[in-house]
């Protein structure tokens, strides 16, 4: 329980100092897991509204490959990553392996099959007489989807911080493309694993508090903004 304590005394101490390094590693961590989050949504939206919307050979095949995404191992993110960005990989020239570029890329694979699933779960859920009634009012196709995109609005909130969640609390699809390196590509969750591996457990335990203060800060927002639109 002291070690418990002295983590928790530790965790306040640094945020309420604002020690340089710690503030470096969660604008990392927000600067990170924040892009990546937004990417997803950006593709995550467009594309499961697509499949909600559309019948075609493969659907099937298509939805059962997002819904095996959404629990994909980071880990085997990451080495995908690893091996494309790799020197003699297809995309190696880059040379963006060990940056945050690359984080971003790996968490945005991470969160994008959660984004697309609960996007086209919760469009294939509305009422198809609330969809013939938004036809029936003349509306042309942008305008039916905005529509109908209004309607979920809600489960799209939650689909944008299920997929943050994901990909703020990960780690090995991070260490593996990012390198852990100090200054560059350090983030909360890396940062953490590494206290623990040199026996700094109070520091690692106060860098654990301020990741759930992180993840819990910016869900609880998210989640304000979603209670906002619905009137609460």
């Amino acid at each position: 329980m002291d070690l418990i304590w002295q983590g928790i005394k530790q965790a306040f101490h640094l945020l309420l100092t604002g020690d340089p390094e710690v503030v470096e590693i969660v604008l990392s961590t927000l600067q990170v897991s924040g892009s990546a989050t937004l990417i997803s949504v950006i593709i995550g939206v467009p594309l499961g509204t697509l499949i909600a919307l559309n019948s075609f050979p493969g659907r099937k095949f298509a939805l059962s490959l997002v819904n095996t995404g959404m629990g994909m191992p980071p880990v085997v993110v990451g080495l995908w990553v690893s091996i494309f960005l790799w020197r003699s990989g297809p995309f190696g020239f880059l040379d963006i392996l060990y940056t945050k570029t690359a984080m971003i890329i790996a968490q945005a694979i991470i969160a994008s099959p959660v984004v697309v699933g609960l996007t086209a779960a919760a469009i294939g859920q509305t009422d198809p007489k609330l969809r013939l009634q938004i036809r029936a009012l003349g509306a042309n196709r942008l305008q039916y989807l905005w529509y109908l995109l209004r309607e979920v609005r809600f489960a799209l909130f939650a689909a944008i911080i299920a997929g943050f969640g994901a990909v703020v609390s990960e780690i090995g699809a991070s260490m593996m493309v990012g390198g852990n390196i100090k200054g560059m590509t350090r983030v909360l969750t890396t940062a953490t694993a590494l206290e623990v591996s040199k026996g700094n457990f109070d520091l690692a335990i106060a860098l654990s508090i301020i990741l759930m203060l992180l993840a819990y800060g910016v869900t609880f927002w998210l989640t304000q903004l979603q209670q906002k639109q619905q009137g609460v």
